[in-house]
């Protein structure tokens, strides 16, 4: 007797603590996601995933990713599963990762269902403001375990946010066009944390009405938004031969200041903590332009 009654408690207890394991979350679609334990292999597809998965010190369960995930360098040697906007299912489905870091607005959504339809677990990535990245170290860092390193990043991450946002916060504003692209002429809407590093820094995005992530738009509406200061992105760290485009547009105040300026996209354009990299020179190109305005 005494033994089945150990033997019921032993079960019962067995079944307690694997209830208990369980991890629940909530991802950025709003979609509840589930694991057993903290993954160990993790298939990411996003560069900006790849990047801060190793931020959050889970780099070493990263198993898979998709092209132009380069930042840390160790990223590099991890086998490829297509690119973010054509992922290679049967890469993805060999790999049996127990954990897939999806991209809401980068990743096709019709290969991300079929991803989960083939029993895959999904975890879909948004992070549409700056704040967003700490919370989103921590939470990589719970899915993988590594809470303490996760946790210690989230931290410097804020810290650094926070100071940029004192230095700022009383600064003049400063009315910004950013360009990602030449053709078709491409800027930053409202929802992109693109957007939200330029309040920080002071600035106003001249295109924040607009819904849409990265938006068309005309020369047209440029000219007639007349920025203060144009910030470019292109394919890398040399600056974009098409930013100087601008130049025959004399009476634009952006053109007639000499403020067009340039940004690396990889330290801009990605939801990581370097993007404070990125917001650091943009709050300094402000404040050039602040410098170049006429005296009253």
């Amino acid at each position: 007797m005494k033994f089945r009654h150990f033997l019921a408690l032993t079960v019962t207890s067995a079944l307690f603590s694997s209830a208990q394991a369980e991890l629940v979350f909530k991802d950025d679609a709003g979609q509840e996601v589930r694991l057993k334990a903290p993954a160990q292999r993790i298939v990411t597809l996003a560069p900006h995933a790849a990047e801060s998965l190793y931020a959050a010190g889970a780099g070493d369960k990263l198993i898979g990713t998709v092209e132009y995930s380069d930042y840390p360098p160790a990223a590099k040697k991890v086998q490829r599963v297509g690119g973010y906007s054509r992922i290679d299912m049967e890469a993805v489905a060999a790999l049996k990762p127990d954990l897939v870091i999806a991209w809401q607005s980068g990743n096709n959504l019709t290969q991300v269902d079929k991803l989960k339809a083939l029993g895959l677990t999904v975890y879909i990535s948004q992070p549409n403001k700056m704040a967003d990245v700490a919370d989103q170290l921590e939470r990589l860092g719970q899915l993988a375990g590594t809470e303490a390193a996760a946790n210690a990043a989230a931290a410097s991450f804020r810290k650094r946010q926070e100071t940029l946002q004192t230095a700022n916060a009383s600064k003049p504003k400063v009315r910004v066009f950013y360009q990602i692209w030449k053709s078709p002429l491409m800027t930053v809407g409202g929802p992109q944390i693109i957007s939200d590093a330029i309040r920080l820094c002071g600035g106003d995005n001249v295109f924040g009405n607009l819904g849409q992530m990265a938006p068309t738009v005309s020369v047209e509406a440029v000219l007639e938004a007349d920025p203060e200061a144009i910030i470019a992105t292109g394919m890398g760290d040399a600056k974009p031969e098409w930013l100087h485009d601008w130049d025959k547009w004399t009476r634009m105040t952006a053109v007639k200041r000499g403020n067009l300026f340039h940004i690396n996209p990889d330290i801009m354009q990605r939801h990581t903590p370097r993007i404070l990299d990125g917001a650091e020179k943009l709050c300094a190109h402000l404040d050039v332009a602040r410098s170049r305005r006429p005296a009253k």
